[in-house]
């Protein structure tokens, strides 16, 4: 047995890493009861948002390749979550006239009508999570800058 200290910089609270793993399998933990109210799996919630911004403020291409880019899914993860959402009649998916390898995505009806329900069941989500939420925007920030820094290193 070796009875050398461990060095700090390996001990597990210190690894920012473990840190990010955590926070995100606990908000996907706490998002449960919400998305079970919506039908919806995490991931799927993610595909919906986007489509949701997209339908407020519309893109040049709302393909799956876009949609990969703006979630950094590749098309392999995002194909079996978009034949599941169209399966449950919230999105459509048509190919292109122009490129048959592109597939273009939009909302059905139920899809837009879905939107309608999140927010209140967000805000109580929020509320009830005791979260302080004076502190999300800077931690968002600083998680948006760590993410940059790591996607220029790749």
């Amino acid at each position: 047995m070796n009875d050398q200290p461990v060095d700090a910089s390996l001990q597990l609270d210190r690894q920012l890493c473990f840190k990010l793993y955590a926070a995100s399998r606990a908000v996907v933990r706490g998002y449960k009861p919400m998305l079970d109210r919506l039908g919806l799996t995490y991931p799927q919630y993610l595909v919906m948002l986007v489509l949701w911004e997209w339908q407020a403020t519309p893109v040049s291409q709302p393909t799956v390749k876009a949609l990969g880019e703006r979630l950094l899914l590749d098309s392999g993860t995002l194909t079996p979550l978009l034949k599941r959402l169209q399966q449950l009649q919230l999105v459509q998916r048509q190919r292109s006239g122009r490129d048959e390898r592109e597939v273009h995505l939009s909302l059905s009806e139920a899809g837009l009508a879905l939107r309608d329900r999140v927010p209140p069941l967000k805000a109580a989500l929020l509320c009830d999570s005791g979260v302080d939420l004076d502190n999300l925007d800077p931690l968002r920030d600083g998680l948006d800058h760590l993410l940059q820094q790591i996607r220029a290193l790749s």
